[in-house]
């Protein structure tokens, strides 16, 4: 059984280390992988938009670079500084990298500590683009 509370300190953890000094919106991830270690990551921006890197994409490359391909679940918390949001959705360039290495019932856990709530990724991508569509 998944430990979603511990999944979900853990993203408020990892929150700690985000880089963050434009938009002042810092978010924590925290992936587990099917062999039980988990990979956590923040969001790193960069003063060019486009080179900012998402919590979740962070957790996924690094679990991914160390040979980690089998997931069960991500959890995400999220916030301006000093404030945990009651919801902190990951955006689509993340759920589309999610897709890529995670099932349609991959469940991605999103809120806070104290109250949260469980996604399939198919009911927050139902409709994604795969290797099938190339």
């Amino acid at each position: 059984m998944i430990n979603y509370k511990n999944l979900m300190h853990l993203a408020q953890e990892a929150r700690n280390y985000s880089y963050s000094p434009y938009s002042h919106f810092r978010v924590g991830a925290a992936l587990l992988s099917k062999s039980g270690k988990i990979y956590t990551g923040c969001n790193i921006e960069n003063a060019a938009y486009s080179a900012t890197n998402c919590a979740e994409r962070t957790a996924i490359f690094k679990a991914v670079s160390e040979g980690e391909r089998d997931f069960v679940a991500l959890a995400i918390v999220g916030g301006r500084e000093g404030e945990t949001s009651d919801f902190c959705a990951p955006c689509g360039v993340c759920r589309q990298v999610i897709s890529e290495f995670c099932p349609k019932e991959f469940e991605i856990v999103l809120g806070n500590e104290d109250k949260f709530k469980v996604y399939t990724l198919d009911q927050l991508l139902p409709l994604s683009f795969s290797d099938k569509d190339l």
